[in-house]
Parts: structure tokens; sequence; C-alpha cells
């Protein structure tokens, strides 16, 4: 049974990670009291580490009453009764107004006892699997936001099943862990059926989808109500310049998109909520007021940081959908 672990890649300091592993060690019942700790030269041997640093951590653990020593005998645990200092790794994909929101109604809403240390992976995989690896040992729970990398089984089974939680797009290789999460297939589709009416005023439906961050399941989504009510329909990776025809009604995950296709449609002279429609997807403050107001498919991310905030502080597993909606404005 593994006690201490040590990632030498981490900024944290060596003898801080030998403390938070001995307290993770007891937290989780791996350590009792009286049970004796690796000795000084073992750890110094494992690791190629100076004994001063492991005795550095001894100490700071004696002096805060969690161990003792036996002269010639060595180090035991001398109390499990003790506050963890709880490290959360916060892993997002990346920082927009939407995940800001997002966060600071976490922090809000978290116990003030959790130090919180937000990473960005910026949707690329290495550095996903690079900040993972890194931050093992160093942390009592973690919440990643995969989004839609393919991330492979071995980093997955490697996380602490009960202090992992996933946030926002999830997947099958994550169903055990408990998570906030967005069902793009269903929100989609129940967000078009709210405004089944109006949109049925237009001739033809096209999804911007570049799919490089969106997750999938807006198409999926998308094409199972358009199929349903019998919507002319399309799905188009791009928008650069295109003609607008009128009657067309654009659902667009990507604000640069928004605002491609807001430029074309002026410079053709058509009007917004006449001419042609347009369903942007998150809302943010800006789009109640772009252009008299843009119809949004959202969910609510300050609910999504209080849910995981109560979660984390009640040491929750549940798996919560956090539902989106249609929020009707000008452009529809």
């Amino acid at each position: 049974m593994k006690i201490i672990t040590i990632n030498n890649q981490s900024a944290q300091p060596k003898y801080k990670q030998i403390v938070l592993s001995v307290e993770m060690a007891i937290a989780e019942k791996r350590l009792k009291r009286e049970d004796k700790l690796p000795s000084v030269n073992k750890v110094s041997l494992e690791f190629s580490i100076s004994r001063d640093t492991v005795l550095l951590a001894y100490e700071e653990l004696k002096k805060r009453g969690i161990i003792y020593a036996v002269l010639g005998k060595g180090y035991y645990v001398k109390s499990v009764e003790f506050t963890l200092e709880q490290r959360i790794f916060l892993l997002f994909d990346e920082l927009n107004t939407f995940k800001e929101d997002l966060y600071n109604s976490f922090l809000s809403h978290v116990n003030k006892n959790f130090q919180i240390d937000i990473f960005f992976h910026h949707f690329n995989l290495e550095m996903f699997k690079k900040l993972v690896d890194e931050s093992k040992g160093n942390y009592s729970k973690f919440i990643l936001m995969p989004s839609n990398l393919e991330i492979p089984g071995d980093v997955v089974a490697s996380l602490p099943l009960n202090d992992t939680y996933v946030l926002d797009q999830t997947n099958e290789l994550f169903k055990g862990f408990p998570a906030v999460y967005q069902d793009f297939v269903t929100d989609m589709y129940d967000a078009l059926t709210l405004g089944l009416e109006k949109i049925k005023q237009y001739s033809e439906l096209i999804l911007i989808f570049p799919g490089e961050k969106e997750p999938v399941g807006m198409v999926n989504g998308f094409v199972k109500f358009c199929l349903e009510n019998d919507c002319a329909h399309q799905v188009v990776s791009s928008f650069e310049s295109d003609a607008i025809r009128k009657g067309s009604l654009f659902i667009i995950p990507n604000d640069r998109h928004l605002v491609n296709v807001i430029e074309q449609a002026k410079l053709q002279n058509l009007v917004l909520g006449l001419d042609y429609g347009i369903i942007s997807y998150n809302d943010t403050p800006l789009k109640k007021v772009v252009e008299n107001g843009i119809t949004t498919i959202s969910t609510d991310f300050k609910a999504m940081g209080r849910i995981l905030a109560n979660m984390i502080n009640t040491n929750s597993k549940l798996r919560v959908k956090n539902n989106a909606t249609l929020i009707l404005r000008n452009s529809l």
C-alpha cells in the first residue's frame, strides 16, 4: 500500500507533497492511529530526494500533532482528527464570458476552506493529459471539463472515481463519475421544439457547426428536430461571406460566425427577424442588446457553478443534468 507519492514535475515543494500524501492517506483511512510511516531513509531513496526534505515534512506533521517520533524506531500516526487542507484541481477548456460566470458562481458557493487552482487545456489533448498527470498526489478533489476531447481510457481509469467531478460535456468513459453536465442532444431538440411555431415561418434551417470545440450532440439534436418536423435543413462547417437567402434561419454555436452572418446580412440589406433569423448558443449580456436582441439556447451557467459547489461541499456523488432553454428575442 503506497503512502507517499511525489511528482517531480509539480511546482509544489516536495516536502509539501509528502505532507499532503500522509494527510490524504489518513483521510482515506489507509493510515490509522499508531500506524508507522515509511522511514526517512526509505522515502529519501525511493524518490531520490535528500533526507532533510523528508525530515522537514515529518517535522511539519509533528508540529501539527498528526504524527510523533519514537527515538530509534521511527514516526507513527498520533491523530486522525484534523482538518485536511482541501485542494481542488479545476481544469477548464477555456475562459469566456459564460465560463467566467460558472467559475465565479462556483467560487462564491464552495466552502472557503477549499484552495482552488484553475488550469486550462485549450482543447489540446496532450495539454489535458499533462496537466492531469502533474496534478496527481497534489489535490484532494479534481474537477475536469473534458469538452469534446477523446480522452484515452487509461487516463480516465487513473483518476480517483469518488473525488473526480466532470463538468459541462461528458461521455461514456466518464459515466461512472459524479457530474454536472449538459445533454446537448436533448437541449437542442427541446429548445427548438419550444420555438417551433416561430421556426415554421422559415423555409430552411442552417446549423453552422465547425466541430472543433462544439459538442456533436448539437448536430444530433438539430437533425432529429428537423426530421421530425419536416424542416428543410443543412449542417455547414463555416460561414464565410456566403450569400444569405431570405427565409433562412441560422443556428450558430460560435460567436465569430454570429458576427459573420449579421455583417453579411447588412451588406444584403436583410432585416433580422423579418428576412432571416438567428438562434445563437450560450447567452451573454451582449446578446440581449445586439440587433435588438439575439435569441439564444443556453444553460444557466451560474446554476451549474452553484450545483457543483454544493456537490463538493456535501461530498455528493450525483450526476446532475443542467437544463438549457430557449430565450426568445427579436432575432427569431
